[in-house]
């Protein structure tokens, strides 16, 4: 589960705020194949984002799917305030605090549609993992769909060495993209975010390796299992529940 020593805080949020539109690779890419892999889900009923930060991936689930009322939880007030005033005044945003290691916010009144997250599982464990992606496919409507953006443990060294270049080069051609300049991904470097170059991860950071994530996935009972973009040590997959 997450480390009960290190509960996130809100200066982490105003960090993640300020650092996220520089270290997260590709993020409108991202946004956009997510909520596409949304729209192709064949079920109905509501869409559930987990750990929904600044709102961005909530607001442009709104936009592009009329039709769908959106659970948007997170562990942190001022993440949830940032949703709420990107999506605008609408009935169809539903916010949340949670702990994400909790179970008590995984029932709804109603199957739902779609489960998203972004950034956030790797803060459980592989049993925390394990269960959460149980407790997901109960909540899913038949053909409902799991997708899953985060990060991963590479399973060499090898393998994190490639990760972590290619997330301080991502940082670099985005600083330069967005600005002109390389201050965000010095801003990056100094907040030493690319946990790749740690010889020990924070805490709070429990990545777990992309084989992992398809087992477990396969073993609650998922079929369709579906990794569609990867770079710099992190992924995006969907899978459904039959």
């Amino acid at each position: 589960m997450s480390d009960p020593d290190h509960a996130w805080t809100e200066a982490e949020s105003a960090v993640y705020r300020d650092l996220s539109r520089y270290a997260v690779p590709q993020r409108e890419k991202q946004i956009a194949l997510i909520v596409d892999r949304v729209a192709r889900s064949t079920a109905s009923g509501d869409v559930l984002e987990i750990c929904c930060g600044e709102g961005l991936l909530s607001a442009a689930l709104l936009d592009r799917l009329p039709d769908i009322r959106v659970h948007a939880y997170d562990g942190s007030d001022s993440m949830l305030a940032a949703t709420r005033q990107r999506a605008g005044d609408t009935a169809r945003l539903a916010t949340r605090r949670i702990d994400i290691a909790s179970t008590d916010w995984r029932t709804f009144a109603a199957p739902l549609r779609a489960a998203v997250s972004s950034l956030a599982i790797h803060h459980l464990d592989g049993p925390g993992k394990r269960t959460l992606f149980n407790d997901l496919f109960r909540a899913l409507a038949p053909g409902g769909v799991f997708v899953l953006a985060d990060v991963i443990r590479p399973a060499t060294d090898a393998g994190a060495a490639i990760a972590g270049d290619l997330w301080d080069d991502a940082v670099e051609q985005r600083s330069l993209e967005l600005d002109g300049n390389r201050t965000g991904f010095d801003l990056f470097r100094r907040a030493d975010w690319n946990h790749f170059r740690h010889a020990v991860l924070d805490p709070m950071d429990q990545p777990s390796t992309v084989v992992e994530h398809l087992d477990w996935l396969r073993e609650a009972g998922f079929t369709g299992v579906d990794l569609h973009w990867m770079t710099a040590g992190q992924m995006i997959l969907s899978a459904v529940r039959p």
